[in-house]
């Protein structure tokens, strides 16, 4: 009977071992793979930030080229007025000289800076997509977890 009772505690013991072992081997699986899945997440985050940083980077490069071509234009438009009106036989030619120089230059100028806002607003999505799909690939894993 001792040597029954021992065997059975045996088994108990050799049973409650596996056991243990085997959830111990789970645990560790599935610790590396949420490791895994943190890290590729990780990445994705971290690639979606050089692209938005890219995309950021091109767009501040498109606005700044716009408007040294602006500007470029603007100096050159001013040196054909400024020509022009010395040129002018009258004071009421200089004057009409003048406004009509006046008002090419602000409907040019309102007309860039609309185009310039387009730019912007332009660059802003491209450099905030990548991260708009970050964080809504965030909240569909958070939504997926509960």
């Amino acid at each position: 009977m001792a040597a029954a009772a021992e065997t059975n505690a045996k088994s108990t013991a050799e049973q409650f071992t596996m056991a243990g072992n085997t959830a111990f081997k789970d645990a560790i699986e599935k610790s590396l793979t949420a490791l895994a899945e943190t890290n590729t997440y990780s990445k994705k985050n971290l690639e979606a930030m050089v692209a938005s940083a890219t995309a950021a980077a091109k767009g501040a490069e498109a606005v700044g080229a716009h408007a040294m071509a602006y500007s470029k234009k603007t100096v050159e438009d001013q040196m054909v007025a400024a020509k022009s009106l010395s040129q002018a036989k009258s004071l009421q030619e200089a004057v009409e000289l003048q406004t009509a120089f006046a008002k090419t230059a602000m409907e040019t100028y309102m007309a860039e800076m609309t185009r310039m806002s387009e730019l912007f607003t332009a660059s802003m999505k491209d450099s905030m997509k990548p991260l708009n799909e970050r964080v809504t690939a965030t909240v569909e894993r958070l939504q997926a977890a509960r």
